[in-house]
């Protein structure tokens, strides 16, 4: 199966004329519709060229051939040729393809094109926003025909394999998004074959000595690996046969080279010291009950790695995935085992598309989409950040207390299976219990787990614990509550800020408020000292008005302590800090007079003690330094050279090392450095692309100053 895609795939790379584009598609699937599509997408591309020189329907074609080996499905196909026609042709309509090729071809043409628009609209120094736009549009129009995903992923493994064509600078744009985006979505679909090879392709790009460090040493190390996998292969067969198992195949492979880099960052590790690069798929008839006859075959003649054991038969994925994995060590190898059946294996290589096959008409949702819509109508940015997180996770599998399975990614916490649950489930939790042992709602939840949430009566917005929650249902939902809940906030803030500079009573203030139409500004005024200025200005008249209050003029002056940048006309001498809810640097404050009203204490802005005190607020921002100091440890690979790159690396980002300790024990590199403040998340980012970093912590806090 694998194999029978491989084939495809070279074929589609060597294929460079129309002739040779029609010829793989119609061996696929040939019908006088598609032929019809063929010829009208020809003619409506006529005299347009990809970057490589060749005429542009090779693409359409090309994406048609990949699109339905996964499913052979005509309206697939045709969407596929004409998925390109609406966008490149102003003078057709999805009405012309509608009458012309019908309406479930027309919807699909509709959702890829809205995708390929949206795309479009934004401008080059928009990178960020238009891929995240391109993944929202990409979700959005999926949600209720799934085989829009699997199109989109067609074209965007042909585009990955014409690669070469583009500019560098183009070509790392397009593997990164096809890292961070295409594939992710392909793993959930459960579609591995397609998964891996846009993974391989994207890394090639972006870290081509890397890939080629990898690529190196399995070339160097092949026919070593192949005795390897064939011994415990002629081995391992008789064994089962002998037992009256019924094997179809046995398949050895050495694992993709994405993943070997993945594990190398993870561990801190060398390719040569990575153990499993070997593995055996072991193929069954039907009956899964022999699935576990196989794997006690196995682990009777070799020694398992008991930690390594997990049983996605028992507990299928949530995307359908069902196979044994188990780790084995024969004398000679690490090898990871999967066992499965021929129906399994169909569904662990096609993913969802195993059961569109030849499938017309019907459902062709997928499950997991319909659950991250619930975001789609958040900002695009917003709304990338909270589902990624859901499209990377491996996944866990826990139960309800009726014996239900949830399936949650890895580090998903009670809060998040709530949310699983139902929504108001989520909103309103206030204790669970962990194997009928009660546990707090962020504690991290393992598979096998059964899990007990008891709620309450309104819901709970928990605005400091987003961050630590890992579901995008949960982090929309909670964010949801917490703006509601920050609103009323700022309003009580802003009016506390102007309390404390007039020092009249509630009453006079709302009046002059109200008198001078300042309503909508006053949540503004935590925020933005602009605003606290114009506010002031315009209600200092108005109170003067009233004769038992004598002003003398209000001056507003800017004091710097610390961290802390304060705009007010108190005389602050100091500042101190509640450990009722520990701010970090960054995060939003309030500060608060105390008692003798020389000092501000600083607490998180969600804080729940600080509500009770808002008259005292005074206005506070974070002083923001031009630079930051940071501390960073990194695992280095043990070698001549590497040490050295790696500071190079870093002093070429414009980051300068104050001190440096080495750890040769552990081979970890732990430095204090000082960067501007803008480039620590980007320096950040291009470190995790080629480094295991173990922590990246700005040295700022509510308390180290």
């Amino acid at each position: 199966m694998k194999e029978d895609f491989q084939r495809l795939i070279e074929n589609v790379e060597k294929c460079h004329s129309v002739e040779e584009a029609e010829k793989l598609l119609y061996r696929s699937i040939d019908t006088p519709k598609l032929r019809e599509a063929v010829e009208f997408g020809k003619e409506l591309h006529k005299g347009q060229f990809r970057k490589s020189g060749e005429p542009y329907i090779i693409h359409p074609i090309l994406v048609a051939v990949i699109a339905t080996y996964f499913t052979r499905s005509e309206p697939v196909a045709l969407a596929s040729i004409l998925h390109d026609v609406v966008e490149d042709n102003p003078n057709v309509s999805v009405y012309d393809i509608r009458n012309r090729f019908g309406e479930e071809v027309a919807n699909l043409v509709t959702g890829l094109t809205k995708i390929s628009a949206l795309s479009k609209e934004m401008g080059a120094s928009e990178k960020r926003l238009k891929s995240a736009l391109n993944f929202r549009g990409l979700l959005l129009h999926s949600i209720s025909d799934g085989r829009v995903l699997l199109i989109k992923l067609a074209d965007r493994l042909h585009n990955m394999l014409t690669l070469g064509a583009m500019r560098p600078d183009k070509q790392k744009r397009i593997a990164e998004e096809t890292l961070v985006i295409y594939a992710p979505i392909a793993h959930r679909m459960g579609i591995s074959i397609l998964k891996n090879i846009l993974e391989d392709l994207a890394f090639k790009y972006l870290l081509p000595e890397e890939y080629k460090k990898i690529d190196d040493y399995l070339t160097a190390n092949w026919e070593k690996f192949k005795i390897r996998l064939n011994n415990f292969i002629s081995e391992i067969k008789p064994k089962l046969e002998k037992n009256g198992i019924p094997v179809s195949q046995i398949r050895g492979r050495i694992k993709h080279k994405y993943s070997i880099y993945q594990k190398m960052q993870r561990k801190g590790i060398s390719i040569e010291e990575v153990l499993d690069l070997l593995a055996v798929r072991i193929i069954l008839e039907r009956n899964p009950l022999e699935c576990y006859r196989a794997l006690g075959v196995v682990h009777l003649n070799a020694r398992p790695l008991i930690y390594r054991f997990k049983d996605y038969i028992a507990l299928p994925k949530e995307n359908g995935y069902q196979t044994l994995h188990t780790t084995i060590y024969d004398g000679k190898s690490i090898i990871e085992i999967q066992i499965r059946t021929e129906e399994m294996d169909k569904s662990a290589e096609y993913g969802v598309a195993a059961h569109w096959k030849y499938k017309e008409g019907g459902n062709f949702k997928v499950p997991w989409l319909e659950e991250i819509g619930v975001g789609v109508n958040e900002d695009v940015e917003d709304f990338y950040e909270l589902v990624k997180n859901d499209l990377f996770s491996e996944d866990i599998v826990v139960y309800t207390p009726a014996g239900d399975t949830v399936t949650l990614p890895r580090g998903a916490t009670l809060l998040d299976f709530a949310y699983k649950v139902h929504t108001e489930i989520g909103n309103r939790a206030v204790e669970g219990y962990v194997n009928n042992e009660k546990v707090p709602l962020l504690t991290e939840l393992k598979t096998g787990n059964v899990v007990k949430i008891v709620t309450g009566d309104e819901p709970i917005p928990r605005c400091s614990w987003i961050e630590l929650l890992k579901t995008s249902k949960a982090k929309f939902y909670q964010t949801k509550l917490c703006r509601k809940r920050e609103r009323a906030l700022l309003e009580k803030v802003g009016f506390g800020i102007l309390k404390g500079i007039f020092g009249v009573e509630d009453r006079l203030l709302r009046i002059a408020i109200r008198k001078n139409r300042l309503c909508n500004l006053i949540p503004k005024i935590p925020k933005n000292r602009k605003t606290l200025e114009d506010v002031v200005k315009q209600i200092y008249p108005t109170l003067k008005k009233f004769k038992r209050f004598y002003f003398k003029k209000i001056q507003l002056r800017e004091i710097q302590i610390g961290n802390f940048l304060f705009y007010t006309n108190h005389q602050l001498e100091g500042v101190s800090f509640s450990y009722c809810c520990h701010p970090k640097f960054g995060d939003k404050i309030v500060a608060l007079l105390d008692e003798k009203g020389r000092g501000a204490e600083i607490h998180h802005f969600f804080c729940t003690e600080a509500e009770r005190r808002l008259d005292k607020a005074v206005y506070v921002e974070w002083h923001q330094e031009k630079e930051n100091r940071y501390i960073l440890m990194v695992n280095l690979e043990n070698r001549r050279g590497e040490l050295a790159k790696f500071l190079n690396f870093l002093t070429g980002f414009g980051a300068f090392i104050n001190n440096l300790s080495l750890s040769e024990e552990t081979n970890t590199c732990q430095l204090e450095i000082t960067l501007e403040g803008k480039k620590a998340e980007q320096l950040k980012k291009r470190l995790e692309e080629k480094y295991r970093i173990l922590q990246f912590t700005s040295k700022k806090d509510a308390y180290n100053g």
